[in-house]
């Protein structure tokens, strides 16, 4: 006899996308049946709501009870041309806007929401009775719905692959950053907002600008192999810099403590025309200000070696999980696809302080997972993992 447990009209929970919150002290999870706000530190579950239907993206103002939604998964909650501003606290629609595509991904900061559309991103000012259309910026293709924001600019592809449109928020000014020659593939402020860094689809290197000359600070060096860079995230000094990938690695880099943060420079506009290798044409980092020198140390100062051998990698990796449950895994690609994913977020890094790093997945196994950087026997900075848990199984 079998005695197993039926499994068909069962509807698992199942996380479809993770948004911080301004000061990264919360996460909202979009879920296949509603959304959940979880404290970052301790991973404690601060509010659901059970709403039966899927939410693609959820996105919460500050600390308060206003959030921004998006409708996703196989049975959405509204439509994904939609972005309802939520009241968690009454648990009510307060506005709604609806846009002419599906929405790829939401910032909610201030008075305004940012809608990242495929080819095209929107800013909105939410306060008034009629959501108002503030400006409309074109995009190469951003399925990824990249969008980073600052507290006084907005970073999201420009109309040229690889390229970085910089828009200042108040005056509405753009400059173009040509960061890499492929396609972007993450993008991250410092949260003082003077650094950009930019990976590409390409993922061997990770480039750090500053956002008040568009001048390249420094070029970090992931790995030889191509790989699909998930988060890149910054920690709150803006001195360390994390980077996950489909390596299921998360690697931590420091940032000179020269990178230039004031206006002594024009706007240079100094880019990457290159394919995605180092540029020989600009000078590197002074590496005596790094404590990471590259893993090759002193043999990487020797002259006519090539540029890979002087590159600035991690000063510490550590794995983390990307895994899923292999029974999900049809479940799990069917709600990708129906957000136009080619999987579900997984690897999304923040720094709730100086030394701590959280790594957050999306899926059914969904998982949070802690990370410390602490001084190892040898003397040197290492990052170990202090803890993890399957936060959907929080109560």
């Amino acid at each position: 006899m079998d005695a197993r447990s039926p499994i068909e009209g069962t509807n698992p929970t199942i996380a479809l996308s993770i948004a911080f919150n301004a000061d990264s002290s919360h996460f909202a999870v979009g879920l296949n049946s509603g959304y959940r706000i979880i404290n970052v530190m301790t991973c404690r579950t601060e509010s659901s709501k059970e709403l039966q239907k899927g939410v693609g993206f959820v996105q919460m103002l500050n600390r308060t009870n206003i959030l921004a939604i998006v409708g996703g998964g196989r049975r959405r909650l509204f439509n994904q041309n939609k972005v309802v501003i939520w009241d968690d606290g009454k648990n009510q629609p307060v506005r709604e806007i609806t846009c002419l595509s599906p929405v790829r991904g939401i910032r909610l900061v201030r008075n305004e929401i940012i809608a990242a559309l495929s080819n095209e991103v929107r800013v909105y000012n939410y306060r008034k009775s009629t959501p108002e259309l503030l400006a409309r910026y074109p995009t190469a293709d951003n399925f990824q719905g990249l969008c980073a924001v600052s507290a006084r600019m907005l970073a999201f592809p420009g109309r040229t692959q690889g390229q970085v449109q910089l828009v200042e928020s108040r005056s509405g000014d753009v400059s173009i950053i040509p960061a890499h020659a492929s396609p972007l593939r993450a993008l991250a402020f410092s949260p003082d907002g003077d650094l950009l860094a930019t990976a590409s689809e390409k993922g061997t290197l990770i480039r750090v600008w500053s956002t008040k000359t568009n001048a390249k600070v420094v070029e970090l060096r992931r790995g030889a192999d191509p790989a699909l860079i998930f988060s890149l995230a910054f920690n709150p000094s803006g001195t360390l810099l994390a980077s996950t990938s489909d390596k299921g690695t998360l690697h931590i880099y420091d940032i000179p403590s020269s990178a230039p943060r004031a206006s002594e420079h024009s706007r240079s506009g100094t880019g990457s025309n290159d394919s995605e290798t180092s540029s020989l044409c600009e000078p590197g980092p002074d590496i005596s200000k790094v404590d990471s020198k590259g893993k090759w140390g002193l043999i990487g100062k020797l002259p006519l070696l090539p540029q890979y051998f002087r590159d600035i990698t991690s000063f510490a990796s550590v794995e983390f999980s990307i895994g899923d449950d292999p029974d999900m895994a049809p479940a799990i690609s069917q709600e990708a696809a129906s957000m136009g994913l080619p999987q579900l977020p997984k690897g999304i890094a923040v720094w709730p302080d100086e030394d701590t790093v959280i790594v957050i997945g999306a899926g059914a196994d969904a998982r949070w997972e802690k990370f410390v950087i602490t001084m190892g026997q040898d003397g040197l900075r290492t990052c170990i993992r202090k803890g993890w848990k399957k936060y959907l199984e929080d109560n």
